[in-house]
């Protein structure tokens, strides 16, 4: 997955929530990709300093089904 077709399909306020959306939509057959500025996942409250979150990505062609998941998913 090439990261200039990727886009943001949702932000999170924590990996944990991030990591679940991206299972419901790897169950769905839509890779994603979970990116936080947290060190690696050593510091998890890096990305606060920045309230960037913890974003989901995926492909923009599978942006909208995408969305589509995680609105069910509430």
């Amino acid at each position: 997955m090439s990261n200039a077709d990727l886009v943001v399909v949702r932000t999170f306020l924590n990996r944990i929530d991030a990591e679940l959306a991206r299972t419901a939509l790897e169950a769905a057959d839509i890779e994603s990709i979970v990116s936080a500025d947290d060190m690696g996942g050593l510091r998890p409250g890096v990305w606060m300093s920045g309230m960037s979150g913890v974003r989901l990505l995926v492909r923009a062609e599978d942006a909208k089904r995408a969305a589509t998941i995680l609105g069910k998913a509430k």
